[in-house]
């Protein structure tokens, strides 16, 4: 209890610290240094006209429209640093700092093959401590599902992670096979490099796109077609369309009419990292928790035990990846060692050919087969989709 007591008496000093150096630095900024206004005031001669102008300008562009792009300009830069959308009303007084997050770099080896068996099963063990304020309190520790963090609900309350209304069903489903993914893998715009992150950003720019604002039908419509005239220099095919408007009802599983925003920049994250990354180093974005579910289902559809599937079942599984907001299912009592979402009362864990999602042994014989190698790249990217907690599926299998 000792431990215990001084971590926790340390963190909170150690964030007491961190918010008087942070108002401290802002109060600098607001306070030009004496060389500075001297400078300034050396500037200013003779371009007084100039200044009068530039403010009768601003009077007549009013403070709603300074405010707006204000606010514009920290939206892009919550998206250029990964944080996606943040809410301004938290009290900040009374949260931890919000981590700094280093967006991945490209290894020269990550275009090559990668070896990951069937046979050979991986040990999963999460970590013990909380990953915020580095404290360990047994059962009370919330595990992601995707990776090997825990937390604590209280710390993700104060981090702003949780809000009141998603902390019971964090709770539910933490500690259930449906599984809970933390702040890192909830993000699939993390998993962008710098470059890719500018590449996306310059998209969103050209399209007249606004970080945070919600997209209708007519808005994610008019997206796709600018991005495939930019592309291809040629209208976008109905048969593209169709697609596209598709993608937009798995965007919006509670038919709102509109797409949140998160759910469209780590659909457009998704898609991006299909476009530039070649499989294998997408098979390299795995977890050892992704890969393990993904040897249960294929273990599963494997059911003669030959290494091979049929087409349809490989097609049938991109659709499982995304079942994991089912009201329906029980608790399984979940350890923090526990794999992720697969327990031995899922159907993609049975072996006994019961379940419904089952495909016939003959369907199986008149389809080409796929092997354990070739049923990860076609995958993987649908894995990684399925990582969010949100309901809405962010890359719509293909029928």
């Amino acid at each position: 209890m000792g431990v215990l007591m001084s971590r926790r008496q340390t963190v909170e000093r150690v964030q007491k610290v961190s918010l008087a150096v942070s108002a401290f630095k802002d109060g600098l900024r607001e306070q030009p240094s004496t060389r500075r206004r001297a400078e300034a005031g050396t500037a200013r001669q003779g371009t007084l006209e100039q200044e009068v102008q530039e403010g009768e300008e601003e009077e007549l562009a009013g403070p709603s429209q300074q405010e707006e792009s204000s606010a514009s300009k920290a939206a892009w830069e919550r998206l250029r640093d990964g944080r996606g959308v943040e809410p301004e009303e938290f009290e900040r007084a009374n949260r931890f700092t919000p981590p700094a997050f280093i967006r991945p770099k490209r290894e020269l080896h990550d275009d090559e093959p990668l070896d990951i068996s069937l046979e050979q099963r991986e040990q999963i063990l999460n970590d013990e401590m909380c990953e915020i304020c580095e404290v360990w309190t047994a059962e009370s520790l919330f595990p992601c599902r995707i990776c090997h963090r825990v937390y604590h609900d209280g710390c993700l309350r104060r981090m702003g992670y949780l809000q009141k209304d998603s902390t019971v069903e964090v709770t539910e489903t933490a500690h259930t096979e449906t599984g809970w993914s933390c702040y890192y893998c909830d993000n699939l715009n993390l998993l962008l490099t710098e470059e890719e992150m500018y590449s996306l950003m310059e998209t969103l720019r050209n399209c007249k796109i606004i970080p945070g604002v919600c997209l209708t039908l007519d808005d994610f419509l008019h997206y796709k077609h600018q991005v495939h005239k930019q592309q291809f220099e040629r209208t976008m095919p109905e048969a593209q369309e169709e697609q596209a408007a598709l993608q937009f009802n798995a965007l919006d599983p509670d038919k709102k009419g509109h797409i949140e925003w998160q759910d469209f920049l780590s659909h457009e994250s998704i898609q991006l990292l299909q476009k530039i990354r070649p499989q294998n180093a997408l098979l390299r974005l795995l977890t050892p928790k992704e890969r393990e579910r993904a040897r249960a289902a294929f273990l599963a559809l494997d059911q003669d035990n030959d290494g091979f599937i049929g087409e349809g079942e490989c097609r049938q599984a991109r659709h499982t990846w995304f079942r994991k907001h089912q009201k329906e299912m029980l608790s399984c009592n979940v350890s923090i060692s526990h794999v992720g979402p697969i327990s031995e009362g899922s159907p993609a864990s049975s072996r006994n050919g019961k379940s419904p999602e089952k495909i016939l042994p003959a369907t199986k014989q008149e389809e080409p087969s796929i092997d354990w190698p070739r049923f990860l790249r076609e995958n993987v990217a649908y894995i990684l989709a399925a990582r969010p907690n949100s309901a809405a599926l962010h890359l719509q299998p293909l029928a």
